[in-house]
């Protein structure tokens, strides 16, 4: 039940950055066919061997803890031993002012002890004990860091996907105008209207669209099998995704103003926590001073007789209850040690508070610029599509009317090719430097 309510959890990190996500479907099929992003995302988190691993790690810690804690419950315990003796102890005894030796003991003897121990007062207990929020936090937090790589890899590779499956759709409309032109330029070549060259080069163009197509094509399967790896999906399993590019279009802006908060940061909440836990561990080192306290009752059966087949015949039994005190007076210098020791990996953690802050601040900066050249590209690239395709339509009807060189029209065409092919490049990496940004602001996260 708890790993499933973390699940869900996951899911709702989705909304922070995915348009219409309650619309989305769950993923009842193991096999995905026109998957969306979201179904995407919920199937790696219900998959994805490292997310399995953080919440067997979370099964794992609960165990350490309560293995911790069990040391506050009573501690039984059996002993028994069974002895023999070879050579009875013989002692001397003087009565009257005649001494006599006699042997002491039984040659047979045995005991069975059951005892109880109780932790009163002791330090490792103590320090178990305020510990056990803090561990549940790192995991938790380890958990949580896992769980917003994974829909930060995901979306990436997605994205990924449908641009290389954008770029197949132009780059066979290519294809397609190509060889339109070279039929037209062969057939005005076989009449005599133009020479040789013109349809000569539409075969090289032909023939290097084709060659981009199946080079596309290649690298897709590999796109494919790598967002099969991210997601935990069976390789042998088809694979097919469903999108909508204007939503794509739709969710590519960013409010830039946003105020970076380095506690938004899973990273740094994990180094916090993790002082949390060094802080209770020179406690520990100081409470290595005090005295520790338990209380215990047993009870005893003594067994004894010359005779071993009549040594279980007749039991002395006792019993004890009481206290047990000890006290460390001098051990050298250990105890100091250890919290300088301790103080020491205090100050060290701080330090690495303050790097992780500078690099958070660094790589924010960087997310930030990176979105903002890209937002400035794909607008540029989108204005350079219309403007190429306006082009390549005018030269296209000059050409057809004899007034433009083939030349031109080839040269026209590759310039469209080139700007739908940039904008889509754009595009994606627009989307990723938006994901870059998320994830350095700390707005991917579990307490959204």
């Amino acid at each position: 039940m708890k790993n499933c309510k973390r699940i869900f959890l996951y899911i709702g990190l989705i909304a922070i950055f995915l348009p219409n996500f309650s619309q989305a479907q769950q993923v009842n099929d193991p096999t995905l066919q026109n998957a969306t992003l979201p179904q995407l995302v919920e199937y790696a988190l219900k998959n994805k061997p490292e997310i399995k691993q953080a919440l067997i790690d979370e099964e794992i810690g609960e165990r350490d803890i309560n293995s911790a804690l069990s040391g506050w419950l009573p501690q039984i315990t059996a002993n028994a031993d069974l002895n023999h003796t070879l050579k009875q102890q013989v002692s001397p005894l003087t009565i009257g002012g005649e001494t006599s030796y006699i042997s002491m003991g039984s040659k047979n003897s045995s005991n069975i002890t059951l005892q109880a121990d109780q932790k009163i007062l002791d330090a490792g207990l103590i320090q178990a004990s305020k510990s056990v929020k803090y561990y549940r936090q790192q995991y938790d937090l380890n958990t949580e860091r896992q769980g917003i790589n994974t829909i930060v890899d995901v979306s990436k590779a997605y994205y990924d996907i449908l641009t290389s499956q954008e770029q197949l759709k132009i780059i066979s409309e290519n294809i397609n105008r190509l060889e339109k032109q070279f039929q037209d330029a062969k057939a005005q070549y076989e009449v005599g209207l133009v020479d040789k060259t013109d349809f000569q080069r539409a075969q090289i163009s032909l023939s290097n669209s084709k060659a981009d197509l199946r080079r596309t094509e290649e690298l897709l399967k590999y796109k494919y099998a790598y967002l099969k790896a991210l997601i935990g999906y069976n390789a042998e399993k088809d694979l097919s995704l469903s999108f909508n590019g204007e939503e794509m279009e739709q969710s590519v802006l960013l409010d830039t103003s946003a105020i970076l908060n380095y506690q938004n940061r899973v990273e740094f909440r994990e180094l916090q926590t993790q002082r949390q836990l060094q802080q209770i561990n020179t406690s520990y080192s100081k409470l290595q001073f005090l005295p520790s306290l338990s209380g215990f009752i047993n009870y005893n059966w003594a067994f004894n007789n010359n005779d071993f087949g009549n040594l279980y015949d007749q039991s002395y039994p006792g019993s004890i209850v009481g206290l047990r005190l000890s006290i460390p007076i001098f051990q050298g210098t250990k105890r100091i040690q250890e919290i300088k020791k301790s103080q020491l990996l205090e100050d060290r953690i701080d330090l690495d508070l303050i790097n992780t802050k500078n690099q958070i601040n660094s790589q924010y900066e960087q997310a930030m610029a990176s979105y903002k050249a890209n937002l400035n590209d794909w607008r540029t690239a989108k204005e350079n599509v219309e403007i190429s395709e306006e082009v390549y339509n005018t030269i296209k009807l000059q050409y057809d009317e004899g007034i433009k060189a083939y030349l031109d029209l080839m040269t026209s065409e590759t310039d469209l090719r080139t700007a739908q092919l940039n904008y889509l490049n754009t595009l994606y990496s627009l989307l990723s430097a938006k994901l870059d940004v998320q994830q350095a602001l700390g707005t991917i996260s579990l307490n959204q």
